[in-house]
């Protein structure tokens, strides 16, 4: 029986040749018939990728029994068989695109200088302990239809944006107090954390493992309200039945989960809408013609 798996990983670690490690990571996938996207830099690898379970299982033995990535943490999640439509392995200057290339220090032990790591359970001792603030790492798209109670959702359209956004001064009142960083698996709050830290943030911490980690064991009854926005062709996936419906269609308000592209092809834009409206996706930039609205 077909039994399609996804698995979401990343690993900061030095890397003295990021394109042999490239080579073999694509020719690896190739060989076991993986598709998904993975980034690789002098900072580490960081990935997504899909294909039967008894491939990615291999797939994930094989990457493990290179010394540097022996401890990666690996997240599975269910899969449909056609969740990515090709493979890419591509090596680049960061592996989450702050910009700041220059600011990220990593040993082998991974990122330095970064936030405090939380699991779940520690995350909810520190919030019965004293009151924190939730800081979201990701695109402000991702969070309409998901993110922490209360949380700061920075109006960020790319991760690019962060660097300029902590440096604006908006954040600045959250210099002394307790800062929780969350973001889908993780990473990108590796890298936002030490960047908070170098820019002043006296107590910041990550959500070890990101939203997904913290899905796993609370699932719905926890902190987390609503739907998880995902790389893939998914675009959101639910904990529990019991997901709350925290988006709202750009169209007509109804809530609604659903995340659909801008219907101009050369957009990149994400929006909410209905299933009654998910042929009518236009951002500003591409509004829909008189005789649609």
């Amino acid at each position: 029986m077909s039994v399609p798996k996804i698995v979401l990983y990343y690993c900061f670690t030095p890397l003295a040749d990021p394109d042999a490690i490239r080579l073999w990571q694509r020719d690896l996938c190739e060989s076991l018939g993986l598709k998904g996207r993975i980034l690789i830099s002098p900072h580490g690898i960081n990935g997504t990728v899909g294909g039967e379970l008894a491939d990615v299982k291999r797939y994930v033995r094989k990457t493990r029994e290179y010394a540097p990535f022996k401890g990666m943490d690996i997240k599975w999640s269910e899969g449909t068989g056609d969740d990515f439509p090709r493979l890419s392995v591509r090596v680049r200057d960061e592996l989450v695109s702050f910009g700041a290339p220059g600011e990220l220090m990593v040993d082998e032990h991974g990122v330095v200088g970064g936030g405090t790591h939380l699991s779940p359970e520690q995350l909810h001792d520190l919030v019965a302990e004293k009151e924190v603030t939730f800081f979201d790492g990701r695109n402000a798209f991702e969070a309409q239809i998901g993110r922490f109670k209360d949380a700061v959702v920075p109006d960020v359209a790319t991760t690019r944006d962060f660097v300029a956004e902590l440096d604006s001064g908006r954040y600045d009142h959250l210099k002394d107090e307790p800062v929780v960083t969350y973001c889908t698996g993780g990473i990108r709050c590796e890298v936002l954390s030490s960047l908070m830290v170098q820019r002043g943030f006296r107590e910041v911490y990550q959500l070890d493992g990101g939203i997904v980690r913290y899905g796993e064991k609370y699932g719905d009854a926890g902190l987390w309200e609503g739907s998880l926005y995902v790389f893939d062709q998914r675009k959101a996936v639910q904990f529990t039945d019991a997901a709350a419906t925290v988006g709202r269609c750009h169209r007509c308000d109804t809530p609604t989960s659903r995340m659909e592209n801008c219907r101009d092809l050369s957009c990149r834009t994400q929006l909410v809408v209905c299933d009654a409206h998910a042929d009518e996706t236009a951002c500003a930039e591409h509004p829909l013609p008189d005789s649609v609205r």
